[in-house]
């Protein structure tokens, strides 16, 4: 029996099959598994592959010519990933699982994740600061940054920051940007998340205000050649809560905190919205620069337009881009440049 020519290609090109702006993910068994992504919300929402044949099957959806795209299979029996032997290509999910994943032809990485030359490389240190009363343990780890200048720069605190170090090459990024004259020096101090407390410390937390501004702003003054906080703006970034924090400790301390990048923000549950809707909605504006960044495939999309929207309606100076991708470092890291050049010009 001749070999079907979708499996064909799949087998020589690699899953999913990509014919102009549709993708077509191929399966081939007795029965097929379930397909979850981004656009469909991982296992809240999977889809059924549909018979192509004997022994194969088949979905097929519409994407950007740009996109980034990750996706896994799931058994409909036991609830478990399963595998797609005909895409390689995986990437750690920062939670439970690895998915697979594919750039479209007119996607990409970006190059700014480039080593630079041993002279524009920034230095970074690693650091165990007291969390005293404000976070859950004894000591929180923090990843400083200093660019390669002697100058006094900029702070940015960066929540979840061992995520951006080291899945989304932040340092190199900003290296690479620097070296280029697109931004302006500046430092980050990069704070660990707590794992199962993430949620608590990241959802409009005082308590995780008093930690950076008593704990992590100290050692970066200790450590970094710095600005004065109050003088220059200091910056602040975060992605999915940690956008909800970033945009929150724009809104608490704007004296410091004068650029916000927030990248997908959870700004509302399908339950409620958190209290920086009622911030932006009723407190005076203050004075700070907003950068907010989504994917089209994700499920965090329309709470961050909502907010867009109503940041706009109250005359906050934002900016706002939807880029080709869904909720994961690798498109944050591919799409972050754009928040820094607009931020740090």
């Amino acid at each position: 029996m001749p070999t079907h020519p979708l499996l064909a290609m799949a087998r020589t090109l690699g899953n999913p099959v990509i014919g102009g702006e549709i993708v077509t993910f191929i399966w081939q068994g007795k029965t097929a598994p379930q397909l979850i992504d981004d656009l469909h919300n991982w296992e809240e929402n999977p889809q059924s592959l549909q018979n192509a044949g004997a022994e194969l099957w088949n979905y097929s959806m519409p994407l950007a010519p740009d996109a980034y795209f990750e996706y896994g299979f799931l058994d409909p029996e036991t609830g478990e990933r399963v595998s797609d032997p005909l895409n390689p290509n995986r990437v750690w999910n920062g939670f439970n699982a690895y998915n697979h994943y594919f750039y479209m032809p007119r996607g990409g990485p970006t190059s700014l994740v480039q080593p630079v030359t041993e002279d524009a490389k920034g230095k970074v240190s690693r650091h165990q600061v007291p969390t005293k009363e404000y976070l859950t343990g004894a000591k929180r780890t923090v990843y400083l940054y200093q660019p390669p200048v002697k100058i006094p720069v900029p702070l940015m605190i960066v929540f979840d920051g061992p995520d951006y170090l080291e899945r989304a090459k932040l340092n190199i990024i900003v290296d690479n940007l620097i070296a280029a004259k697109r931004v302006r020096p500046f430092a980050m101090a990069m704070i660990q998340n707590s794992g199962a407390a993430r949620n608590l410390e990241l959802s409009c937390s005082e308590t995780m205000l008093g930690f950076v501004f008593d704990m992590v702003i100290p050692l970066a003054q200790e450590q970094l050649t710095l600005t004065p906080p109050g003088g220059e703006p200091y910056g602040v970034l975060g992605a999915s809560l940690g956008g909800l924090m970033a945009m929150y400790t724009g809104m608490r301390m704007p004296q410091v905190f004068g650029k916000v990048l927030s990248q997908s923000g959870a700004f509302s549950t399908p339950e409620h919205e958190f209290v920086l809707v009622d911030l932006v909605r009723y407190a005076p504006c203050p004075n700070i620069d907003i950068w907010m960044d989504t994917g089209h495939y994700e499920y965090l999309i329309d709470t961050n337009r909502q907010m867009y929207a109503l940041l706009k309606e109250k005359n906050y100076q934002v900016k706002y881009h939807e880029y080709s991708g869904g909720h994961n470092y690798t498109s944050w890291r591919d799409d972050i440049w754009r928040g820094l050049e607009a931020l740090f010009k």
